[in-house]
């Protein structure tokens, strides 16, 4: 009979095992993030672009950072919200060079300005294809770090999260700064092209190993304080660029469709999709429902609803002015959403019941 110090020593050995155990079969999904100025913490801090696609300077970040740091927002953005309620810590991002010691519990890619087409301020932002192939190679090293079965588990149980397609129907209206410009292609064959390299997307990282993915379908894109100025900026009351919102309609009209295609074509795949069009629309039109003062114009940025793209002063045009409370408004700057909008939207994304064949993201994770 072994001797009682032992005894209590394989107990306690035992126990923790147990432990160890159970905590790496509850351990959380991780989360990998792709898209543009919506989900990006400051990847574009670290390339070679211009401050039209950056944010590291004040005003942005005074809400919750105290500081800059890359996030077009006045605080959080959407993914921080999921990582908290995820009960993960906050990700930074990729190009960060100490974001490898992240990589099991995951990582963001996205890049503001960026698009499903390579097209899309091409040379200025972190494409989808850049961010797939930046994919690649944190996969690649948690294989090796890992080991392939460990690496696989990881890849199969995370959420890989997408906002992306906005850039590339807005862009054409910000590049030629009005609402007269001819397209290459009809509405149908760009919403086509775009959704193309969407699945394309999906479809790899299905290959890696990825089953369960987020998605945000497209907000009212002619409905920005930084839209709403290309229609008349002289006007006193200006509507929405009809022709932007209607290219995101046929967007999200398609999207949900292609989504419904994969989860029967592709093994293993479960999908949420969240209705971002119809929650931010009621909020421009409706503020004071949500408890907020003002619906359509920019806390940050200069002109008729701060809708000049000026916020921190180091664009262009220089002038700005900020709001006092960015929580009374749901524009931060001229196309982006205050802090406390997309702690909203995430928390929506989280806890909605879903639709039949969807899911929301707290189930995602689970």
């Amino acid at each position: 009979m072994a001797p009682p110090f032992l005894l209590c020593f394989f107990f306690i050995f035992f126990l923790l095992a147990s432990r160890s155990i159970e905590s790496q079969k509850h351990a959380a999904a991780a989360l990998f993030v792709f898209g543009d100025s919506f989900f990006d913490p400051g990847n574009n801090n670290y390339i070679n672009t211009t401050t039209l696609d950056q944010s590291n300077f004040p005003p942005y970040g005074e809400t919750f950072f105290r500081f800059p740091t890359g996030r077009f927002s006045d605080g959080r953005i959407i993914p921080d919200f999921i990582l908290k309620y995820a009960k993960l810590p906050l990700i930074p991002p990729y190009m960060e060079p100490d974001s490898r010691r992240y990589y099991k519990i995951g990582a963001n890619f996205a890049s503001a300005g960026a698009g499903a087409l390579v097209e899309t301020f091409q040379g200025s932002v972190i494409s989808l294809q850049t961010q797939l192939s930046n994919h690649k190679k944190v996969v690649n090293r948690l294989r090796k770090i890992y080991g392939n079965i460990e690496a696989s588990d990881t890849l199969s149980k995370a959420v890989y999260l997408f906002s992306i397609g906005t850039n590339d129907y807005a862009s054409p209206y910000l590049i030629t700064n009005s609402t007269n410009f001819t397209s290459t292609y009809s509405n149908s064959l760009l919403v086509k092209i775009v959704l193309g390299n969407l699945t394309t997307a999906i479809k790899e990282l299905h290959k890696r190993g990825g089953r369960k993915f987020g998605f945000l379908n497209l907000g009212p894109l002619g409905c920005s304080p930084g839209m709403r100025i290309l229609l008349n900026p002289l006007s006193e009351s200006l509507g929405c660029v009809k022709e932007a919102s209607l290219l995101a309609k046929l967007h999200n009209q398609e999207l949900a469709k292609l989504l419904k295609r994969l989860a029967k074509q592709l093994h293993g795949f479960r999908y949420s999709l969240y209705d971002f069009s119809s929650n931010i629309n009621h909020r421009i039109k409706h503020p004071s429902i949500y408890g907020y003062k003002e619906g359509k114009a920019a806390c940050c940025g200069t002109g008729r609803f701060r809708g000049t793209f000026s916020c921190g002063g180091r664009r262009p045009v220089k002038e700005f002015e900020v709001c006092e409370n960015p929580k009374e408004y749901v524009f931060w700057d001229s196309y982006h959403f205050t802090e406390r909008v997309y702690e909203e939207m995430a928390h929506e994304m989280w806890n909605k019941e879903a639709s039949r064949g969807t899911y929301n993201l707290k189930a995602l994770f689970q």
